[in-house]
């Protein structure tokens, strides 16, 4: 990397997002889904012992799979080569097993390949990969917010560990959003803001689980409120419900969500009484 590459890198982390400014970068920095990466869970151990074989993180957006591939990246003695699925093609592939392969054959160094929206690749790219992930050439991690069961080659989810990630909980998106306010170098916290407790419940809280919303939102309340008299920068209530104007609901027609939301409604209008689901439907 020469100078100008490496300052175009700086630029660019610096214009980032507040979201990925403040994307953890070791498992100790990570906030929830103790489900998966609780101390002596499953996948904290292999991360820990940087003894990974492939796998896919499954959740909504804004739960962290991107962020623990990139922890991953941060931990492990592979090559880790990162792309996404709506922007590459076989072609990429191609190139990422070619390099793969030499730098194992001269190296003896593995390459974990992160495909961000795995889903979006078609059945002819999935396929590319099969035999690479199969004799080990290629360790492939994949994020997808829709169901790998329905959406992933059975090839390659039967060679994965899935690992499915839960929204949120309302004090975790609390303790990001205090994280940023206080952070001088990647956060907001050379703004000097600070945030009223029925603000920070209500962001945490109508962010319904997707902590990049919450951060998204704080960012814009600092950005777009004056500074008092003191200098400081005073988030309100009233000033949160402009930035993040109405609880974002995960819903999708063709996805789990569809059905998930349908079997609440029968569930409702026969207070769980199987006995009542017949005549709900005779009606």
């Amino acid at each position: 990397m020469d100078l100008f590459e490496y300052s175009l890198q700086k630029r660019g982390t610096q214009d980032a997002p507040l979201a990925a400014r403040m994307r953890p970068t070791t498992l100790e920095e990570f906030v929830g889904q103790e489900q998966i990466v609780g101390k002596d869970k499953l996948l904290y151990r292999a991360i820990k012992g940087d003894r990974l074989g492939s796998l896919i993180f499954y959740g909504p957006p804004g739960t962290g799979k991107t962020t623990l591939a990139k922890i991953i990246a941060n931990t492990t003695k592979s090559e880790f080569v990162q792309i996404n699925a709506t922007t590459a093609g076989i072609k990429d592939i191609k190139d990422t097993v070619t390099a793969a392969k030499e730098r194992l054959g001269m190296f003896g160094k593995k390459t974990i390949l992160f495909i961000d929206e795995i889903h979006r690749f078609n059945k002819t790219q999935q396929d590319t990969l099969l035999p690479h992930v199969e004799d080990g050439t290629l360790v492939l991690i994949g994020a997808t917010t829709e169901n790998p069961y329905f959406e992933v080659n059975r090839a390659l989810v039967s060679r994965s560990v899935i690992f499915s990630l839960e929204p949120l909980r309302q004090k975790d998106i609390a303790s990001l959003l205090r994280r940023a306010l206080a952070d001088e170098e990647k956060g907001l916290g050379s703004y000097h803001a600070k945030m009223d407790e029925d603000a920070l419940d209500f962001l945490s809280n109508t962010a319904n689980g997707d902590a990049r919303a919450a951060l998204n939102a704080l960012e814009l309340a600092v950005l777009t409120t004056d500074p008092d008299d003191d200098g400081m920068i005073h988030i309100t209530l009233s000033v949160a419900e402009d930035c993040i104007q109405r609880r974002a609901l995960q819903y999708d027609k063709g996805g789990d969500n569809h059905y998930d939301t349908i079997s609440a409604f029968i569930k409702s209008m026969r207070g769980s009484d199987p006995t009542r689901r017949c005549i709900i439907w005779q009606k």
